[in-house]
């Protein structure tokens, strides 16, 4: 499939996800929460969600060790801003995680297969610390009881279904498992704080687990890469989730476009390094595998 026709299909769906939400909710109700936002209780829900993509940033560090490609953290961070700033903004292209792979390939040397899979692990990783995080909260929210059994039994089956893929099949990746399941566990829970400041900046103490579950669960969604950026299959998915919880839908649209604004506005501070790639001076940590190519002459 051409890069134009999956932007054109990630634009598309976007657009559909949020055209149907915006037949099932009253947009004034939504905007009404907006004015009356308490921006303290945001910027901090901004600060946390910058501190868990520096997490994120050194545990993708961490898989790109296990290549033999370990960066230094300065330029790794700058790297990684970089990714988050074309994969939302720049759909169309190769996407911030394939743009890491190619410049690293072609900077180091680096395998491409090798880096191909630490990303992907990275991802795998995140999403494993996200639905642990959704089935513990499962027996403290109004769910049918048999839910909560396929829950809690389900932690420790997609447990060691990781451990054993990795263990099988990623053997590069076994020495660091437990580091980059920390770090993931810290990504996620600073991100879990940040969605409960937004209820906070929303004046909304009530069913907050219930709310945060939901946020989890639309977190894994918008992992897929079929809308920009998540933009559309979080939001439906917290319309979706809120009627099945009776939950206010308003409400957890709100959360669900807050939070795509703040992820909007830390990815931002990408488009330095894209428009000033002498800035971005990736470079190889001490004792990192690799070698730089030589030059051709």
């Amino acid at each position: 499939m051409s890069r134009p026709l999956k932007a054109f299909l990630k634009i598309a769906l976007s657009v559909a996800a949020l055209w149907y939400v915006y037949t099932k909710i009253d947009v004034r109700e939504v905007l009404q929460i907006f004015r009356h936002v308490h921006y303290g209780w945001l910027l901090a829900a901004t600060l946390l969600f910058a501190v868990s993509k520096v997490l994120s940033s050194y545990r993708l560090n961490i898989f790109f060790r296990n290549t033999g490609a370990g960066l230094t953290e300065q330029s790794n961070l700058r790297l990684y801003l970089l990714g988050m700033y074309y994969n939302l903004f720049l759909p169309g292209g190769i996407g911030g995680d394939g743009y890491k792979i190619y410049l690293l390939n072609k900077k180091f040397g680096t395998g491409a297969k090798k880096l191909f899979w630490a990303v992907l692990l990275d991802r795998v990783n995140g999403v494993l610390a996200l639905f642990v995080l959704a089935m513990l909260m499962v027996p403290f929210i109004a769910l049918p009881v048999l839910y909560k059994y396929l829950a809690v039994a389900a932690i420790p089956v997609s447990i060691a279904v990781y451990y054993l893929s990795i263990h099988w099949f990623f053997k590069d990746f076994r020495k660091s498992i437990h580091l980059t399941n920390l770090y993931s566990a810290g990504v996620q829970l600073a991100q879990l704080l940040s969605a409960w400041l937004i209820l906070l900046a929303n004046h909304h103490q009530e069913q907050i687990l219930a709310y945060l579950f939901l946020f989890l669960i639309s977190s894994i969604v918008a992992t897929l890469p079929i809308t920009i950026g998540g933009i559309g299959s979080r939001e439906i998915t917290f319309l979706f989730g809120a009627e099945i919880m009776h939950l206010d839908i308003h409400l957890s649209i709100a959360l669900s476009l807050l939070f795509y604004v703040i992820t909007a506005v830390v990815s931002l501070s990408g488009i330095y390094y894209s428009l000033n790639e002498k800035a971005l001076n990736i470079k190889l940590e001490c004792g990192a595998d690799v070698k730089e190519p030589e030059a051709k002459v």
